[in-house]
Parts: C-alpha cells; sequence; structure tokens
C-alpha cells in the first residue's frame, strides 16, 4: 500500500490498523470540502528505531522493565552490574596492554606467591639436605617458562583471532583432541580460581591469625565479588584489577630488591642450622625431586591466557597480546627466581602458620611495618584477582564450545554488559563448591592443579608443529622447531605431574577428563540430532495439518471463561469445553447454567473419582486425538492475572500446572488467554 493510499477498512467499518512495521494510517480532514489526507503516524517510534524496509531496531525505552516488581529487580541489577550496553559498544569494550597485564595475567603472575613454596614443600620430606635443590628445580621451571612463552608468541601470530589450545588444536588435529584440550582447560580453569582464592585468605590468615576460622566464608565472599564484577563487564574489570596487580608487581619487586640487599651486606643464613631439626620423611630419590619439580611447575599455570584472549585486545591484536605475553614471562619470571633464592639464602621453609612469601617480607620490610602489611594486602589482592584470569578464559572458552555445539547454546549469549554471563555464573558456582568441598586449602587444591594445563600446553604446541608442517607458511623453519621444543617439553612435564601427583589427588582429574570429553561429545550428538531433524530442505513444503481440535479446559462460568471461548472459536469450528470434578451434583449444575447460556461450545463433564485434575484430561486429549490422529490439540487456558504479585500465592496455579504437564505432549499447542483483573 502506498504511503498515499486510503486506509483499508474490516467488516463492520472499522479501519485496519495493523502494520508490521508499526505504522498507523489515520484519515485527515482538512478546513476545506475535498482536502483529505493520509497520515501515517508510527506509535512505537520510542520502543523502535526504523533503520530500513521491515527492519526495527529496539531502544533502550523497549529494555525497560516492566510491572513494580520489574522495576524493583532491574534497579537492582542495574546496581550491581551496571547499565546494559549495546552491541555496537563490543569493539570499545577492547583491552590495552597495560590493562590486559592485569586482566589476563594476574594468575601468571600470583602464582610467583606460592610456587617456591611448593617447591619447599615436598623437598623438606627428605630433610634439610634436599633444599639445596631448590634453585636447580627454580631454574629448571624458568627455562621452561621461556620455552611456553616463546612457543605462545608463535601461536598468537598465527592465529590472531584467538589462538586458544581448542581452537588451535581442532583447527590442526582434529574433533577428538581438540575435546581433550578444551575440557583440560576448562578443568584447569575452575581449579585455578579455587587455588588463587584459596592462596589469598591464606595470605589474609598470614597477617591476621584470628580469621583463620573463617577462611572458607572469606573465600565463598571473593568469589561472589569476583563474579559480579566480571558481569559488568571487560573493560570495566580490567580497570578494577589493573591497581592490585601493579601495586603487587611493585611491592615485590621492592621485596626481591630489599632482601637482596640484606643478602649482600648481611650474608645468608646457616641453613643447615635452620633446617637441621627436619625429621627425614622420605628418602631424597629421582621421584621426590620430580615431585618437588612437578609442584613448582603451578607457576607457569595461566601463561595461555594471553593466547585465548587475542580477540580482547586492542587492535593491532596479535601484536599488542605478544607484547604483553613477553611483559608477562619476564615479570614471572624474575619474581619466581628472586623469591626462591631468597627463601633458599634466608632459610626460610614452609610453615602450617604464615606462608613463605609473609615470612620474606617480614625480613625485607620488617616484622609488623605499614610496608610489610601493605605487601601483604597487595598479595592477598592479586591472588583473590589472579581467579579473574579465569573468568576472562573460561566464559570464552565456553562460548567457543557452545558454538560449536559441545555445550548448551546458553554459553554463547552476551549479558546486559556484554560479557558470557552464563559461563561467569558457571565459573563461579562450580569454584565455590570447590572451595567449600576442600575447606579453602591450596595445599589439598595443588595436586590437582597444573595436569588439565600441560595437558592443553602439550596439544597446542602440537597443533603448530602440524600447521607448520602442513602449510609451509612463511617463518615455518624456525617456528616448527620452536614448537616441536614445546611440544616435548610441555608433554613430559605432564607426564611428570600426573606420574608425581597421582595419588595425592591429581587422579580426580585425570579420571574426570574424559568423562567431560565425553560429555561434550553426547551433547554434540544431541543437537546434530536435533538439526537432522529440523532440517528444511529448499524444495520440501511443510504438509497443512488438520483444523487443530480446541479444547478448554474449566472451572465454572465467568467472563474470564466467556472470553477464552470467544478466542477459542475464533480458531477452529470444533471447540468443546472441558470440565474435571470429583463432584458430579456440582459438575451437573455447571452444565445446567451452561446449556442456558450458550449452547454453540460443548460442555464435557469428567468425573475424577480419584480427585485428580491433570491425568483425567490428559486422558481426554489421547482419546480425542484417536479420532484425527493429524489435527493439532489446540488447549486455550482461562487465567485470571492479579494486579499485584503477592496476589499470585492467592490463586490456585491450575493453569500453570497444566501448562507444566501439556509441554511435553506432542502434536498439542497450548495458548494461554489472560484476564487482568482491574480491565
Amino acid at each position: 500500500m502506498r504511503e498515499d493510499s486510503p486506509p483499508r477498512r474490516e467488516a463492520g467499518g472499522h479501519p485496519a490498523h495493523f502494520d508490521p512495521e508499526l505504522a498507523a494510517r489515520e484519515l485527515v480532514r482538512g478546513a476545506k470540502p475535498g482536502d483529505v489526507h493520509v497520515r501515517v503516524a508510527r506509535p512505537g517510534l520510542r520502543e523502535f528505531r526504523r533503520v530500513a524496509p521491515r527492519r526495527l531496531v529496539a531502544t533502550r525505552r523497549a529494555m525497560q522493565p516492566r510491572g513494580r516488581v520489574g522495576r524493583v529487580l532491574g534497579a537492582l541489577k542495574q546496581a550491581l552490574i551496571g547499565e546494559p550496553l549495546a552491541t555496537e559498544r563490543l569493539v570499545h569494550e577492547r583491552l590495552t596492554k597495560v590493562k590486559a597485564l592485569a586482566v589476563l595475567s594476574s594468575d601468571a603472575l600470583s602464582s610467583s606467591a606460592y610456587a617456591t613454596e611448593e617447591i619447599l614443600r615436598v623437598l623438606v620430606l627428605a630433610g634439610a639436605a634436599a633444599l639445596s635443590l631448590t634453585l636447580p628445580i627454580a631454574f629448571a621451571i624458568a627455562l621452561l617458562l621461556v620455552i611456553v612463552a616463546t612457543s605462545y608468541r608463535q601461536t598468537i601470530k598465527a592465529y590472531p583471532q584467538g589462538g586458544g589450545s581448542y581452537i588451535v588444536t581442532k583447527d590442526n588435529l582434529g574433533t577428538w583432541p581438540s575435546l581433550v584440550a578444551g575440557s583440560a582447560l576448562l578443568i584447569d580453569y575452575v581449579l585455578t580460581v579455587a587455588v588463587s582464592i584459596s592462596a589469598g585468605v591464606a595470605a589474609i590468615t598470614s597477617a591476621l591469625p584470628e580469621l583463620g576460622p573463617y577462611a572458607v566464608e572469606l573465600a565463598v565472599a571473593f568469589i561472589v565479588l569476583i563474579t559480579l564484577v566480571n558481569l559488568r563487564g571487560v573493560r570495566e574489570s580490567g580497570t578494577i584489577f589493573a591497581l592490585p596487580t601493579y601495586l603487587f608487581i611493585g611491592m615485590a619487586f621492592l621485596m626481591v630488591g630489599l632482601g637482596l640487599a640484606r643478602l649482600a651486606t648481611e650474608g645468608p643464613a646457616d641453613l643447615s642450622a635452620a633446617a637441621g631439626h627436619l625429621p627425614v620423611q622420605e628418602p631424597l630419590t629421582l621421584f621426590l625431586v620430580l615431585r618437588a619439580f612437578a609442584s613448582g611447575n603451578a607457576a607457569l599455570t595461566g601463561t595461555e591466557a594471553i593466547s585465548d584472549g587475542v580477540p580482547a585486545f586492542q587492535p593491532p591484536e596479535w601484536k599488542n597480546a605478544r607484547i604483553t605475553l613477553t611483559w608477562m614471562a619476564g615479570i614471572l619470571g624474575v619474581l619466581f627466581l628472586g623469591i626462591s633464592v631468597l627463601a633458599l639464602q634466608f632459610a626460610v621453609l614452609p610453615s602450617e602458620q604464615e606462608t613463605v612469601v609473609s615470612q620474606l617480607g617480614r625480613l625485607a620490610f620488617g616484622g609488623d611495618s605499614v610496608p610489610y602489611y601493605v605487601f601483604q594486602a597487595a598479595t592477598m589482592l592479586i591472588l583473590v584477582l589472579a581467579a579473574n584470569t579465569s573468568f576472562s578464559d573460561f566464559p570464552r572458552l565456553s562460548y567457543f564450545l557452545a558454538r560449536d555445539h559441545f555445550l548448551p547454546y546458553q554459553f554463547q549469549f552476551r549479558g546486559d554488559r556484554l560479557a558470557f554471563s552464563t559461563g561467569i555464573l558457571a565459573l563461579g558456582l562450580l569454584s565455590g563448591l570447590l572451595v567449600v568441598a576442600f575447606r579453602a586449602d591450596t595445599h589439598a587444591l595443588i595436586p590437582l592443579y597444573a595436569v588439565g594445563v600441560f595437558v592443553s600446553f602439550t596439544l597446542s604446541q602440537a597443533s603448530m608443529v602440524v600447521r607448520w608442517w602442513r602449510r609451509r607458511e612463511p617463518g615455518w623453519q624456525h617456528g616448527l622447531p620452536i614448537n616441536a621444543v614445546g611440544a616435548v617439553t610441555t608433554g613430559l612435564v605432564a607426564i611428570i605431574i600426573a606420574a608425581t601427583k597421582f595419588e595425592h589427588g591429581a587422579w580426580m582429574v585425570i579420571v574426570l577428563l574424559p568423562i567431560l570429553v565425553l560429555m561434550l561429545r553426547g551433547i554434540n550428538a544431541y543437537y546434530v540430532g536435533v538439526a537432522d531433524q529440523l532440517i528444511l530442505e529448499p524444495t520440501s513444503k511443510p504438509r497443512l495439518p488438520s483444523p487443530p481440535i480446541v479444547v478448554v479446559p474449566v472451572q465454572g462460568l465467568d467472563r474470564a471463561v466467556a472470553r477464552t471461548l470467544a478466542f477459542a472459536r475464533s480458531l477452529s469450528e470444533r471447540v468443546v469445553a472441558v470440565h474435571v470434578t470429583d463432584d458430579a451434583a456440582a459438575g451437573e449444575a455447571l452444565r445446567a447454567r451452561w446449556e442456558s447460556w450458550s449452547g454453540d461450545v460443548p460442555l464435557v463433564i469428567l468425573e475424577s473419582p480419584y480427585r485428580a485434575l491433570v491425568p483425567p484430561l490428559l486422558a481426554y486429549l489421547d482419546a480425542l486425538q484417536q479420532q484425527d490422529p493429524q489435527a493439532p490439540i489446540t488447549v486455550v487456558l482461562s487465567e485470571v492475572v492479579p494486579r499485584h504479585f503477592w496476589e499470585y500465592l492467592l490463586q490456585g496455579q491450575v493453569a500453570l500446572r497444566l501448562k507444566a504437564a501439556l509441554f511435553f505432549r506432542p502434536n498439542t499447542v497450548v495458548v494461554d488467554m489472560p484476564y487482568h483483573l482491574g480491565e
């Protein structure tokens, strides 16, 4: 219809105002005879913006909550996570290198606060003589860090759209290996949150021992806090986490510098005297040394986070990601080695009451000095906020898995603040349960740690070797050996970690990994089966069903029922009202009233001697279906809607029960006809 054409009219002379583009045509008469024109009004312009024919864009006004309860909940949600952001703002929610170092490197950097202690906790089992192996093990781990970081620099350049282990492995090794990599990382991200939060709480209780009994409660509270912060969006979480990360880096470097200065002036402590009382619980064997090496490799967890999060960087993404990865590896290596040197030279031993880093802080800054408490606060903050690395990468990995139909589609959803809300909430819930189960004990969680991440390291680097060999891209001659070395070394470390930590808890991860892989594959099989049943060929035409059989369950006869029946008659000529009752006299009374009111819709009384409502109605629908198996059964429910939410408690909720029962019945359409009180 042209804009200047007269409005169409329905039967009865009323103008038809239906227009899918929300354009209402009004007949306007001028002052002179014959001066008539049609005015096009768009009543939905405040809620929608027309950008093209049959294309409307919802505005912020359309997103406003409705009703008093909706407005209250909307205000609470906005206070917690902020105002909604439009999708076009996604490109602006990118991270600078400075913020990315805080968001994506906090996990790796914070591990320097407990990696040395985990080495010492194993070596002390063999007595004082074994402690001298601390530095050789630390240097071996630092060398491994260089290998892994160099290898991931290759991956970042090859996959500028995001080079996580799952994507790289899927691209080069296929589906099953990629699911192993993805599952290993999902497990590791959950463990990262649990370990980081527990270590952060340990830093608090080291400085304030009176808070020790509340470790679990503190850990859960921190997880809830970080979950809320991440729901606010990438850019805002980067701003929030930047200050604590750089405060820790500054204080940690200051602590290492002061410690080395004190070491130069006072000399090292007498290790044999300090550790001479240590009982020998296990002999010093190669297996024990490898176990200490495996425990110290917790320092490398989080190294892959930057490779996973390349799309979160500002352009040019891959260059900024490589620079940030180099910064992270350099800072982590210096801090880890510095803390290991100081711990050995000052004969600092693990303690159940105080962490190794806390003891070094006291030596460097002085007992109960203000700098010591600032350092402990910074350590606590970065350990707690280190969980943010997982909150950045777990939702992104979940998105990729959901996009490929290996996780529920809900994991693809971006929330109001452009964050993957489902993944964030799932990670918060799983890590919270893990913290409660292990009582926020870092040392109980560490044996489970690092198995998954080194499995993903190995698959990622092996995938890069395959890519270089197959594609022979520019630079493959030096890229292939770099990634080959990375694949071999991380593969050996994965085997060492699995073997040395197996009986200490790593068996749980090893058992869970194939279960998770099979679960992801099962989800994919379900989605493939659904797609096969729903596929529509270009030449296929849907078969027209028989006219529907419309059933209207009624409890009585009132205005709501009368309007529902009028609507049902507009759907089909085959309409029947059904009344289920356990009182035969009341049913006959309703029939008499029904026939005196309207005779065009038959009323069927279903007596229910067992006082059940739903089963007799379902049985009646089955019997109707047998008369015409091709006809859809349409059940129109009459539902009274109160004016206030609390009045729902006074309703019988019959319609809700029927909808729940009918939802899974095949060939059944359920239509709800609300009658709002006070209309």
